[in-house]
């Protein structure tokens, strides 16, 4: 069995296994048989490794060690538990093999089929990665929707009122019995100053001293 295992074609089969599996989870709402299916590829071909005493303990604790950074990759921030893990899960898979090259080619085989299916599966099935949908906001507000991060006061462009407080720039103002937050254009202002509003820009609204 474990010669069985280690031959080269099979490894290959393996890990090419190992690959789609795991890009087909990606697609996944939840982990499912895809995942376990490519868990199960990689076991089997640590197990065959293991007893034909190409792989040891060490490199079996860095292979779970690969695993385990994978998984909190989806709920750390950044990146870094993810490149571990992939780096810790490649090392572990050259470690375990018993050419270097063999190892590489058979890895080099196994990415080429998987980013081939994981092609087909967005440009021809249509699939998105429904694994990140509950961890990434695809909602937006947008303002057609009547979603506004403040309030516009365009309506009060051109109308006319009394500084109560005053300006330097900034201060309060009554428009039609209401108190506003005004800003001037950098001069200084009186208060009971009459003013008009001449520009506004989201909450900031810019007024001028009418002169007589």
């Amino acid at each position: 069995m474990a010669e069985f295992i280690t031959d080269p074609i099979v490894v290959t089969v393996l890990l090419t296994i190992a690959g789609m599996a795991m890009v087909l989870e990606l697609f996944s709402p939840r982990m499912g048989l895809p995942g376990l299916v490519g868990l199960s590829a990689l076991l089997v071909f640590f197990y065959g490794h293991f007893m034909a005493g190409l792989a040891g303990f060490g490199t079996l604790a860095l292979f779970v060690a690969g695993i385990v950074l994978i998984f909190m990759e989806f709920f750390l921030p950044g990146a870094v538990a993810g490149t571990l893990g992939i780096a810790a899960l490649v090392g572990s898979l050259f470690l375990a093999g018993g050419s270097t090259f063999q190892m590489g080619v058979s890895l080099l085989i196994s990415i080429f089929f998987s980013i081939v299916f994981f092609i087909l599966l967005i440009k021809v099935f249509h699939k998105k990665m429904a694994l990140f949908n509950s961890m990434v906001l695809f909602d937006t507000a947008r303002k057609e929707d009547g979603y506004v991060s403040n309030i516009n006061r365009t309506d009060l462009l051109g109308k006319e009122g009394v500084a109560m407080t005053v300006l330097r720039p900034s201060g309060t103002a009554l428009f039609n019995n209401e108190r506003i937050d005004v800003v001037t254009e950098g001069a200084f202002i009186k208060a009971d100053a009459r003013v008009m509003v001449i520009e506004v820009e989201g909450p900031r609204v810019v007024v001028r001293e009418i002169k007589n």
